[in-house]
Parts: C-alpha cells; sequence; structure tokens
C-alpha cells in the first residue's frame, strides 16, 4: 500500500554557476493499493517521477513524506545487472543477488541449473561477468529476481531485456507469476506492454498522478497526448511536392522540424496490390543534420482513419546507426493480408525519444488493394472453415 508518499531534493548548483533557489518535488501525493495477482503499469514522460516512485517502493531512499508497505518478499529490477562485480564469474554474482534478493544459500544453490537455463548462459556462466555482454548481464539478473519467487515485484523497462525471444520468455513469466498471486509494478514506455500485460496504469506528470484507472484506457490515452504533443512541437515546414507528384500541405499532412526531409516514397510494386501479395515501402530521405538513430515508421490506414498496419524499426529493433546525408530505407512485407479496399500509407523520420518528427508524411500516399472482401474489419487472412462430426449438446 502506498499512502500520500513524496520525494523532495535540494536542487544542485550548476558547475561554473550560481545555485538554482529552493527544493523540488520528484513525486507528491502519489497513492495506490496493490493485491495478489494485480499488475499495475506506470507511465510518464522522462522527468515525471516514474523511476523515483520505483526507487522508493523498492526502499531504495526514505521518502519525504508518505508511507509504503509491502508485505510479503520484495523483489526489485531496478536497474539490471547493476549491483553485479565484474571480477566475480556469473555463477558467484548470481549467489550474491539471490542472497540480497531474500533467498537463502541453499535455496540459490538448487535453483542455480533453472537460473542459468532460464538466462541461456550455460556456456558462460562460470566466466567473469565483466566479459559479458551487457544484454548477458541482464538476462541474467532478470533471471535471478524473477527465480526469487518475490510476493511483490518491482520491474523497470524489463523489455530492454535481451533478443525478441527472451522478451517472450520474460512477458510469459510474469504471466505465470502474476498468476501465481505475485504482485507486480511494472514501469514502461511501451504501450503494448502496458495493455497487454496490466490490470490498471498510474499515469505520472510533474510527479503527481494525472490519472489512474483500467490500463487499456490509460495507454490510449498517454499515447493520444504524446501524439499531440509531437505535432505542437513541430515546427511548420514550406510546401513542397515529392518527386513521387504528391503534394503535401504543411500542418494538414505534413509535420516536421526539417533536420531530415523524405524527398520521396515508392510503393512497391504499386500503388495498386493484390491481397496475399508481398509489399514493400522505400522511403528515400536527406538529413540536413546527424541524426542520431532516428526512427523510421511506416502505417496503413483506412480512409477512416482506422489503423491496419503501424511499425517502426524502434518496436521492431532494427538497430538504426547515426545517419548523415542521402539514403533509402525499405521496409518490406512478405504477404499483405488486406481486404479488398483503398488505404492510406503514412511515412515518417522521428527522433528516438519521440518528441517531435524531423518530416512526416501523413496519409499522403494512396494504396488500393484488389482481392475478396475480408467480412469485418481490414485483414483479410487465409481462413479454413471446418465442420467436425461430433455433436455437442447442451
Amino acid at each position: 500500500m502506498v499512502t500520500g508518499l513524496g520525494k523532495k531534493f535540494r536542487r544542485r548548483p550548476k558547475r561554473g554557476g550560481k545555485a538554482e533557489k529552493g527544493d523540488f518535488w520528484a513525486i507528491r501525493d502519489v497513492s495506490f493499493e496493490l493485491g495478489p495477482g494485480d499488475v499495475i503499469g506506470i507511465v510518464g514522460q522522462n522527468g515525471a517521477g516514474k523511476s523515483t516512485l520505483l526507487r522508493l517502493l523498492g526502499g531504495v531512499g526514505a521518502p519525504t513524506e508518505g508511507e509504503v508497505v509491502v508485505r510479503g518478499r520484495l523483489g526489485g529490477l531496478l536497474e539490471l545487472g547493476g549491483g553485479f562485480l565484474g571480477d566475480l564469474t556469473g555463477r558467484e554474482n548470481a549467489l550474491l543477488a539471490g542472497v540480497v534478493g531474500g533467498l537463502l544459500k541453499s535455496e540459490v544453490e538448487q535453483r542455480m541449473d533453472e537460473i542459468v537455463e532460464f538466462a541461456g548462459l550455460q556456456e558462460f556462466i562460470d566466466e567473469p561477468v565483466r566479459t559479458f555482454s551487457s544484454g548477458m548481464v541482464m538476462r541474467l539478473a532478470f533471471s535471478v529476481a524473477v527465480h526469487a519467487e518475490p510476493r511483490v515485484l518491482l520491474v523497470d523497462e524489463f523489455l530492454a531485456v535481451g533478443d525478441l525471444a527472451f522478451q517472450s520468455k520474460c512477458r510469459d513469466r510474469i504471466e505465470r507469476m502474476k498468476e501465481g498471486g505475485c504482485s507486480i509494478v511494472m514501469v514502461s514506455q511501451e504501450m503494448g506492454s502496458i495493455r497487454e500485460l496490466c490490470d490498471r496504469a498510474l499515469w505520472l506528470k510533474d510527479g503527481r498522478v494525472a490519472a489512474d484507472g483500467n490500463a487499456r484506457e490509460i495507454a490510449d490515452a498517454y499515447e493520444s497526448e504524446m501524439r499531440k504533443e509531437t505535432l505542437r512541437l513541430t515546427p511548420e515546414m514550406d510546401v513542397e511536392v515529392s518527386k513521387g507528384g504528391v503534394e503535401l500541405e504543411p500542418k494538414r499532412n505534413r509535420f516536421g522540424a526539417g533536420g531530415a526531409k523524405i524527398v520521396n516514397v515508392r510503393l512497391v510494386p504499386g500503388a495498386v496490390v493484390e491481397s496475399g501479395q508481398s509489399f514493400a515501402v522505400e522511403i528515400f530521405y536527406e538529413a540536413k543534420e546527424l541524426l542520431e538513430s532516428p526512427v523510421f515508421v511506416v502505417s496503413v490506414a483506412l480512409a477512416d482513419g482506422t489503423v491496419c498496419l503501424d511499425l517502426n524499426t524502434q518496436v521492431a529493433r532494427v538497430p538504426m546507426p547515426d545517419l548523415e546525408g542521402a539514403g533509402m530505407i525499405r521496409m518490406d512485407v512478405d504477404r499483405l493480408e488486406l481486404a479488398k479496399g483503398n488505404y492510406q500509407v503514412s511515412v515518417g523520420i522521428f527522433r528516438p525519444d519521440w518528441k517531435y518528427s524531423h518530416d512526416f508524411h501523413w496519409a499522403a500516399y494512396p494504396l488500393a488493394v484488389n482481392g475478396q472482401a475480408g467480412g469485418k474489419g481490414c485483414m483479410a487472412p487465409p481462413v479454413r472453415w471446418k465442420l467436425g462430426k461430433e455433436v455437442v449438446s447442451a
């Protein structure tokens, strides 16, 4: 149970400058209660107080006001692998972390094989941790934490752990822990995880609770506000015509700060495709300045704005280097399983923190899909119906 929780910090003087006056509250008046098996997601922009809240829940530092009451063993993933010692082996670090997490040495030793297998580190567990990659360290830390069988688990951005296969294992494990009665507090910027894993969400703004409610509703509202903020921070661009001949009107269907420009977009094999056919979008860009790990976006929507496909390089975990000058990126879909109809394609280049776009073309490229009607909805995957011989009686 969290009641009226607040944490105040004193402002430090800037290097070579005068000290700023007064203190500031990282979080203030935060209250919520979590029962067995409940999962609550904490969302908010950077600096909203999410990490401060998680640390106070984990007993790292004392609150300025309010209180935290935790019943049962507490497990924290506040900084994955942050407490590991480089000269100790993975096995030794796992043993140490398990004991710190509340297990007896004998209990950790009994679970060691499971910990190592879950982390996928059988070949490296007896090597010094300083030889591990950051991903290996995070996998081991996560594995130790979940095998400690806490009654309350605190987890900060667990999707940063390892590759997609390991992330799937993490999701499955969290689901099992939830079913077993473990209460979970999860901080994430990935709204898909909030919707999928959480029953409830807490939205922090400037350290205070802006909203508390159904996870899906909070995630939808948060994403909507972030989109509005992106547009607000995006300056207008001059009217231009792309090489593809599509006229783009600023602040209507083109937004961007201009650090990079999308100079041409090509749909492959063209603006008319067959349902189930392979499909690609090629984005040609020119970067006037060095872009730090930009995010490329492609989405396909119906004319009424219903999004059918929304993809980006960040969610797909495509490693993006810093870019400068002219180039092209291509997104391929093996089978475009859209129903017959008319669609609109949007493309964009965003900053990695999503604060604003470098250039975004919204609903700018028409796409017609031929084929069979897919029933309600915009998807038309191959479907088979089979009538069985068994008769089910009421």
